[in-house]
């Protein structure tokens, strides 16, 4: 018996029928990680377009809204050092000067020198910054709620838990 053939009767979607195609094929190889990994790609591809459009709805892209994101739930003042955001957003340190340059000639976040430390910068969120990444959050969140209605109370629940363990055991 295959990894595939152990999977309980379910509506068949094109994942399954990738992998019906290679247990037919090639049936000494087991396909039990492609089958999870590659539903969760296909998740976040389907997704990744609609959340794109409502960012852009504020005048954001993903990484910018990671950016305010991070600042906004850092909790006041919403300051944080270019190594602390780029380091939470595991980015170059390259990529963040790009976003923040973006971000500051939007007039959404400001940078300035530590008071502590001449030779640091600082980053803040700007009052306009927080009202944009504040609205922008609630309509993301709104989305992805409705993106996963799909799932039951419990079943959302042991996906959350299932895919927390899933990520914490691929943590390097």
């Amino acid at each position: 018996m295959t990894d595939f053939d152990s999977i309980s009767p379910a509506p068949a979607d094109p994942v399954e029928a990738i992998y019906a195609q290679w247990a037919r094929e090639m049936p000494d190889i087991s396909t039990r990680g492609a089958q999870v990994l590659a539903r969760i790609r296909r998740i976040t591809l389907n997704v990744r377009q609609r959340i794109e459009a409502g960012f852009a709805d504020f005048g954001i892209d993903s990484g910018e809204f990671d950016v305010l994101a991070t600042l906004r739930r850092s909790g006041a003042p919403f300051t944080l050092r270019p190594t602390e955001l780029y380091r939470s957003l595991m980015i170059s340190s390259g990529g963040l000067t790009d976003r923040l340059d973006r971000l500051e000639k939007a007039g959404l976040v400001h940078r300035f020198k530590s008071p502590e430390d001449a030779r640091s910068l600082l980053v803040e969120l700007t009052p306009e910054g927080c009202a944009r990444i504040e609205a922008a959050f609630r309509a993301d969140m709104a989305l992805e709620n409705t993106l996963v209605e799909a799932l039951s109370e419990t079943e959302h629940q042991d996906l959350v838990r299932l895919l927390r363990k899933l990520s914490l055991s691929l943590e390097v």
